[in-house]
């Protein structure tokens, strides 16, 4: 389901597809991961999904997660496989794909098992990425020219307590902010001596993703699921799926980068 406010008209578009990620773009509108395709979206026009391109084929049990734009406008995005039973999970079949400004997709990473946060250093030279089921967070080393990664090391090892690393986002000091899935926390690392900083407790176990905003861009906004809990667990965790926001941290947000094709 895409939702925006046009106005004072609320109007949505619904999917048959999970929608894991929507990416603004520069020419207006937004990117969108919907299943296994990239699409665009305009809500100005007839609120429909137009594909870009379609992955992973030959794998249709997989789905798009996380993605965003880099620094000079192409989308970067990865898979995962679906649980087709219960906390049952197919691992190493997911991958991570960059889409240029031209429309040319191209794979950047397999086997991932969960695809998942992503981020940039300021200087644009290093990508932070997250497979969550390897429950650390890695850096790239991110030729911003040609797109292509090389150079994989690891930043952050999550403690037993941070659960499963999700989404990310990055603050104008270059530090990082994690999601902590199950770990109900959004964490902050120093990705140059790979310490945790800071940690934001939230009143809900899982936490999924976060990203600054405001008009300063200072305040943090964290969204979680309530998918997989129980009845037992609403009645002891009632705001689970819900948007939380975050106020003094005395840090200030990037915005985020906007597709360029």
């Amino acid at each position: 389901m895409l939702c925006d406010i046009l106005g004072n008209f609320f109007i949505s578009y619904s999917s048959e597809k999970t929608v894991s990620c929507i990416v603004p773009r520069v020419a207006g509108g937004y990117m969108v991961t919907c299943g296994l395709k990239i699409a665009s979206m305009d809500w100005e026009t007839a609120p429909a999904l137009l594909t870009y391109a379609e992955v992973d084929n030959d794998k249709p049990n997989n789905r798009f997660n996380d993605g965003k734009a880099d620094p000079v406008g192409r989308m970067l995005a990865g898979t995962m496989a679906l649980e087709l039973k219960p906390a049952e999970l197919e691992l190493g079949q997911g991958s991570l794909y960059s889409l240029d400004v031209s429309g040319t997709v191209r794979r950047l990473l397999s086997p991932v098992d969960v695809s998942n946060g992503l981020g940039w250093s300021l200087d644009g030279r290093k990508l932070y990425y997250v497979d969550s089921l390897k429950y650390r967070v890695d850096v790239f080393d991110y030729d911003v020219t040609t797109g292509n990664i090389d150079n994989r090391q690891t930043v952050y090892q999550c403690e037993k307590e941070d659960a499963i690393p999700d989404g990310l986002c990055m603050d104008t000091g270059g530090k990082i902010w994690l999601a902590c899935y199950n770990g109900g926390r959004v964490i902050c690392i120093d990705p140059d001596t790979g310490q945790r900083l800071q940690v934001v407790q939230l009143p809900v176990d899982k936490t999924t993703s976060c990203c600054f905003g405001g008009l300063q861009l200072t305040d943090l906004y964290v969204t979680t699921a309530r998918e997989g809990l129980d009845e037992a667990g609403l009645l002891q965790q009632p705001l689970s799926g819900g948007l939380f926001r975050v106020t003094d941290l005395g840090v200030k947000g990037l915005p985020s980068f906007e597709f360029a094709g």
